[in-house]
């Protein structure tokens, strides 16, 4: 592996793209939530913020690169 290709930083942290279970809205989310995500629609909780890793309460379809 060169030197330069090991000083290259790679983020950790993604988009996702997560489905509302009660509405089946889809919606866009990052992996590291500051706040609380609710659905667009209907009001319900998507994603919560935990200091590192969001926790998800809802269905992830995929990621985003």
């Amino acid at each position: 592996m060169k030197r330069k290709d090991m000083l290259t930083p790679v983020p950790k942290s993604k988009f996702l793209r997560v489905q509302c279970p009660e509405c089946g809205n889809e919606q866009t989310v990052f992996s590291s939530v500051a706040s609380v995500v609710k659905c667009t629609i209907c009001g319900k909780e998507l994603a919560l913020p935990t200091g590192g890793k969001s926790k998800l309460l809802s269905d992830k379809v995929k990621e985003i690169a």
